[in-house]
């Protein structure tokens, strides 16, 4: 039976400050690494960000959505499926969102004050998807961690990046209380364990993934993690 690897969880240096790597630069990469699809989530401006904050909204959106747009070009030449999203952040803790457009943020000008419950109810009611990410990593950027079950549909039980035993505490979580999980790497340049997901079904839009991880059938989450 066939299979088709996708990555749900990557940057670009064109949207998030610690990116290294274009968009462009990142399907030719993960075409070289066999995955089917990704789909890039670049910190949005209450993260990470690469774009100037004094921008208007708009044009700051735009620019936002250059990484993805240079990925999406490249892999419609090179047979590599791309896929929008974002990565929120509210005091440290961090959220990937998926379903959503450029023109919908376009018109979100006050989505930098919203609260994780808001976000959820906004993002849900858009027809989008909230995944908590690597809800049990700790860093200097993090002052606490906080899991937030009712903000979110799913967690990311299994990043490249966290310790194995950061992503053990999320997968017991989920086991516990019935949450549905994926998996990514985290992606930000070309050295690194890669992660994602594996699906049985090739996506046709964005929307495939999340009726996926909403029925919690379909796929399965790679645990163990190359250096490709």
């Amino acid at each position: 039976m066939a299979e088709y690897k996708y990555e749900t969880h990557l940057h670009t240096c064109q949207g998030s400050a610690c990116g290294r790597l274009t968009g462009a630069e990142q399907a030719d990469l993960y075409k070289g690494f066999g995955y089917t699809g990704i789909v890039v989530t670049d910190h949005f401006f209450n993260g990470n960000c690469a774009i100037p904050r004094d921008l208007p909204w708009r044009e700051r959106v735009e620019q936002f959505c250059a990484g993805y747009r240079s990925a999406k070009k490249r892999g419609d030449e090179i047979g590599l499926q791309v896929f929008f999203g974002l990565e929120t952040n509210f005091r440290g803790q961090e959220f990937l969102l998926y379903g959503l457009s450029e023109e919908w943020l376009k018109e979100q000008e006050d989505m930098l004050s919203w609260s994780p419950k808001e976000q959820f109810e906004k993002v849900t009611a858009a027809g989008g998807f909230v995944v908590q990410a690597h809800p049990y990593r700790t860093a200097p950027y993090i002052p606490e961690v906080i899991i937030y079950p009712d903000c979110c549909e799913a967690f990311e039980l299994y990043n490249a990046h966290n310790a194995a035993e950061v992503n053990a505490q999320a997968v017991a979580y989920a086991k516990e209380h019935g949450i549905h999980g994926t998996g990514g790497t985290d992606a930000h340049g070309p050295v690194q364990p890669r992660g994602g997901m594996i699906f049985e079904k090739k996506w046709e839009t964005i929307h495939d993934y999340i009726a996926a991880v909403r029925s919690g059938s379909g796929y399965r989450i790679i645990t163990e993690f190359t250096e490709m």
